[in-house]
């Protein structure tokens, strides 16, 4: 908003500053922390009272988690709050990838709100039916799909390329849009099962998100993507404001997530933040970048899908417990301890998924 009537008054004097994407994702994200750090306090006083009990603890999950009880959830409001006020007031508004993103968070971020209400008025760690939840999920990635495909520049919008090889690309044609949704979804539901200790998510979300604001950000400058060897997609600069946003609304957020936590994301924030991640991704084309710099995310995934595929073939679990923080958990290592080495682990592949970056 602030860049349009900017733009409209001819960017003069200090307002001439609204004209770098650098500047406004800054200021991004301390619109986005602000918000979250003055709305906290009353997000979390409000959800109290209206939950009572707080999000159900799983009855089969490690015992050290039942002192949790009576946490309140949907935390995740605060971090949209943030990130959609703060992404409308500083962004470009006329960039279609700002509103793809946009619709992709509020969409997954309704989906997870929905059900976190019905483990919380049910009082059961059991939501919303799996199979509907997916499937709503995958209409609201396929529209942003749809829109990315046809707002880009065909073939190339439609492709799939390649780390270290930038002259191999795949047109993938209509298949575009099911990998894409498959994408989107993915890293959505990767995220959310990385939700399961105090920070242990949210602190790699915005690492991620740090490392695709600098992909965003080369990816939609010409001179920058020449110079280092990756494909320019025009408009996609702007989504480093938004994901400005994003680390801005996380930080507001651990503040009252640090253990012990005084409030959950939920799946209200986890879907949001992992489907967002999951659309630039798609936007920016460095899909195959999002599963090295969310590494861990995609390493949590793997462990459940593990666990679940060998226990219906065999009876035998190959984790103690999954997702795997769970099987750590069960080996005796403290939640901190967790965390800690698991942010280190998403600081590491962040790294090289950047490295790519100049090894084309």
């Amino acid at each position: 908003m602030l860049y349009v009537i900017a733009e409209q008054l001819g960017f003069p004097g200090v307002l001439n500053l609204i004209r770098y994407i650098s500047f406004r994702a800054g200021a991004a994200s301390a619109t986005a922390l602000l918000i979250g750090l003055l709305l906290g306090p009353w997000f979390i006083s409000y959800l109290r009272v209206r939950q009572g009990k707080g999000q159900p603890i799983r009855a089969d999950g490690p015992q050290t988690h039942f002192k949790k009880a009576g946490t309140p959830t949907m935390g995740g409001l605060m971090i949209m709050s943030g990130i959609i006020g703060s992404s409308l007031l500083w962004a470009n508004l006329s960039s279609i990838y700002v509103w793809v993103v946009l619709l992709v968070t509020l969409g997954f971020g309704s989906i997870g709100f929905y059900d976190d209400y019905l483990k919380v008025t049910k009082q059961s760690h059991l939501g919303f039916s799996g199979k509907a939840r997916l499937a709503l999920e995958f209409v609201i990635a396929g529209i942003a799909a749809w829109v990315i495909m046809h707002n880009g520049q065909a073939p190339f919008s439609s492709s799939l390329t390649f780390p270290f090889a930038k002259e191999f690309i795949v047109n993938l044609g209509w298949f575009f849009v099911p990998f894409s949704c498959f994408v989107i979804v993915g890293a959505g539901n990767a995220v959310n099962l990385t939700d399961g200790l105090d920070g242990l998510a949210i602190v790699p979300i915005m690492i991620a998100a740090a490392s695709f604001g600098v992909i965003a950000y080369l990816s939609g400058n010409a001179v920058f993507a020449e110079y280092l060897q990756i494909h320019f997609v025009p408009g996609t600069g702007e989504l480093a404001v938004v994901l400005g946003a994003v680390i801005g609304a996380g930080l507001g957020f651990l503040w009252f997530n640090a253990p012990p936590a005084m409030i959950f994301m939920g799946d209200t924030g986890s879907l949001a933040l992992g489907g967002a991640l999951g659309a630039i991704a798609v936007a920016t084309k460095h899909e195959i970048v999002l599963a090295v710099v969310g590494g861990l995310f995609v390493l949590e995934a793997v462990s459940v899908i593990v666990q679940v595929v060998s226990f219906k073939l065999t009876g035998k679990r190959v984790f103690r417990m999954a997702p795997i923080h769970h099987h750590f958990e069960q080996l005796g290592w403290t939640e901190s301890q967790i965390v800690i080495r698991f942010w280190i682990i998403a600081i590491v592949l962040a790294l090289a998924g950047l490295a790519t970056l100049k090894l084309r």
